[in-house]
């Protein structure tokens, strides 16, 4: 034991006194240590900058005090941020008579009026070294304010006071703080450039967050070189907020609900404010993206927390309210994976997790967004139930498509060391190869029996179904899962379902659907088309599946036989083929189970005498393919899905165009 604390020799000991204590003052403990600060000393640090005195700007708009702001990027690297507001206090420091608050401001770590509410009921700005983090890290700064009728200038350089606070003029009706610097290449090195991109995204945000700002971007056009999104000049504002945000987001893409779900709220007791909007466009591309006070949280944080809460308790209380117990199935994950939803709050005294404010963390924030958000999700619920109910369906179908995963992933594990059967009705192909090969899913066993005999054993198989198989679009996750008929296509075709769908894996080259030439053969195609529609959407875009076309009728008459296709060709047939002597016999198929195998495969299933027809998304519009895939979503949710009222009223307003009914 002794041995770990024996004495190590002077000689090999180095030196180690109070002159090896450093002291760092003023503002060289932020070039020592700039990560400590702004997060690190590289581009998106450097953009970091902007961010702190844009910051204090809005700072001022939201305070009531200005009402523009002026962003300008110059040639090298070279940023002036303008403000219309009260300017900063320039009038000696109490503590330090000396020196002007704006000096002080400028050069001393936390210092600042925002520590109390006296100056800034809310503020961005919250430890006091935002501008005197800007100043050490620039190698150029002036800083220029007008108040009292008067304008002062003062400048520095890495932190330094270069000048004294200097009168330069009179001014009318001028007032607030201009700021212009230069990072800093003994920090930044040469490399980092500002990205108009970048800079003009963040005022727009800005703008955004606030309604009753206007910033005003300018950028050199040098700059801008052939990025043609950037202006080189532009006044944004936008009168409706977040609601506007959300908008130019959404574009020309079609949405869940008629209305975006937008609006604010103040929290009591003059804690502060929350503003909301959120959109779920159908394509399902979007994001989630938060602000406290005006700065961005990309982290997220309590009050995105308090977003989720309130919004699923109001969709869980929605459900339940319609009797739609399913509802309480759904996540936070489910209602905004896929929205566009934008989220600011104003509130007291926010703590974040570090000095770049990327998370907050402040409890309090949860409660107030929870209970403001949820009653207005809740009203607004109530007052469109049309879309409403689109929204809840959707979203049930997320949980239910997630829990379906969950339950397939904990399924694999289980059976991954065991080999997965085929189902035991399949006559498969004896090719290995998918090329040139089909599947025949046939109506029923006395069809598949017929159909096992016409085939081609080596490239043709056969899959005989019982019946009608399950509706999958007004069918529970669990219902399909559970149904015999599906479980033996999917395995059969083992290319999976939905986003677990790999046409890669798909085992045969073509999908063919027959079935009866009657109305309940036409029923089950309707319902084997739905299935692949929904779970496997993939396969249609292919081209892979394909309905048989057999005959209804064969006509005989002496040593001519012709088959007719349905009435009308029956009737063309008799009129203009059969125009000779002798008595024509007509006989009607029932169905493919009474066809003899070898006229099955003669006007059915010979790759050289059969008629396929390719199953697609019709178009509806000339070169508008989302056009068509919307209206056929909204065409198989009608005809097939959970609401009977649609049907109806299908059915009743295309009652006239029918001419025969098959019975």
């Amino acid at each position: 034991m002794s041995d770990l604390f024996q004495t190590i020799p002077e000689s090999q000991q180095s030196e180690y006194s109070a002159k090896d204590i450093e002291v760092l003052e003023g503002l060289e403990p932020v070039r020592h240590r700039p990560g400590m600060y702004i997060g690190g000393n590289d581009e998106r640090a450097m953009h970091h900058l902007v961010a702190e005195i844009l910051d204090n700007a809005m700072d001022e708009a939201v305070a009531g005090h200005a009402n523009r702001i002026e962003l300008e990027l110059g040639l090298g690297n070279s940023i002036t941020i303008r403000d219309n507001g009260r300017g900063i206090p320039i009038d000696p420091h109490p503590k330090y008579k000396d020196k002007s608050a704006l000096e002080i401001i400028l050069t001393t770590l936390h210092s600042g009026a925002k520590f109390t509410q006296n100056a800034y009921q809310t503020s961005g700005g919250l430890h006091g070294v935002g501008i005197s983090v800007v100043n050490a890290l620039s190698s150029t700064m002036w800083v220029e304010v007008a108040r009292d009728r008067k304008i002062y200038r003062q400048d520095y350089s890495r932190g330094l006071t270069q000048t004294g606070l200097e009168l330069v003029g009179n001014t009318n009706n001028r007032r607030g703080t201009t700021v212009f610097f230069i990072p800093d290449e003994e920090i930044f090195g040469s490399d980092p450039k500002y990205r108009p991109k970048r800079l003009y995204k963040m005022a727009k945000a800005k703008a955004y967050l606030y309604r009753g700002v206007e910033i005003r971007w300018s950028c050199h056009p040098d700059l801008l070189g052939e990025n043609t999104d950037v202006p080189a000049s532009e006044a944004i504002h936008f009168p409706g907020g977040l609601g506007d945000f959300v908008a130019a987001e959404l574009g020309e893409r079609q949405t869940l609900t008629a209305q975006v779900f937008s609006g604010e709220a103040s929290f009591p007791d003059g804690e502060g404010r929350v503003e909301w909007a959120i959109a779920w466009p159908r394509d399902e591309e979007g994001f989630v993206t938060s602000y406290c006070n005006t700065i961005p949280t990309p982290d997220g944080g309590s009050h995105e927390s308090g977003l989720r809460t309130g919004l699923l308790r109001g969709l869980k209380g929605y459900g339940e309210l319609i009797g739609n117990k399913k509802a309480a199935q759904i996540t936070g994950d489910d209602l905004l994976g896929g929205s566009i939803s934008v989220l600011s709050t104003f509130i007291k005294n926010p703590q974040f997790q570090g000095q770049t404010k990327e998370k907050l963390a402040t409890p309090l924030a949860t409660k107030l967004v929870e209970a403001s958000l949820k009653d207005h999700f809740d009203i607004w619920l109530s007052s469109n139930p049309d879309s409403s109910g689109l929204l809840l369906d959707r979203i049930i179908e997320k949980a239910e498509e997630r829990l379906r995963k969950r339950q397939d992933k904990e399924t694999s594990r289980k059976t991954a060391t065991r080999r997965i059967r085929l189902p035991g009705k399949l006559a498969d192909c004896s090719s290995n190869k998918q090329e040139d090969t089909e599947i025949f899913l046939v109506e029923g066993d006395s069809a598949g029996g017929s159909a096992k005999q016409a085939r081609d054993r080596k490239t043709q198989a056969i899959l005989p179904l019982r019946g009608k198989i399950l509706n999958v679009a007004s069918a529970t996750t669990d219902k399909i899962k559970a149904n015999q008929e599906i479980s033996d296509i999917t395995q059969a075709l083992g290319c999976g379902l939905r986003k677990d769908f790999d046409l890669d894996k798909l085992r045969y080259d073509r999908i063919i659907i027959m079935t009866d030439a009657d109305v309940d053969g036409a029923h089950i195609a309707s319902l084997l088309m739905t299935f692949f529609y929904q779970e496997m959407p993939g396969l249609i875009e292919a081209g892979r599946v394909y309905l048989a076309m057999p005959p209804l009728y064969r006509l005989t008459q002496g040593s001519k036989t012709i088959y007719a296709m349905d009435d009308v060709h029956r009737e063309d047939l008799m009129k203009n083929t059969f125009t000779g002597r002798g008595k024509v016999e007509v006989s009607r198929f029932k169905g493919l189970g009474e066809m003899p195998p070898r006229q099955l495969k003669e006007t059915t299933m010979d790759p050289n005498k059969r008629t396929l027809l390719r199953v697609q998304i019709a178009p509806v519009h000339d070169d508008d393919y989302h056009s068509s895939l919307a209206e056929t979503k909204e065409r198989v949710n009608c005809l097939m899905g959970k609401k009977p009222e649609l049907r109806f009223n299908f059915i009743q307003e295309h009652a006239r165009f029918v001419t025969d009914i098959d019975v």
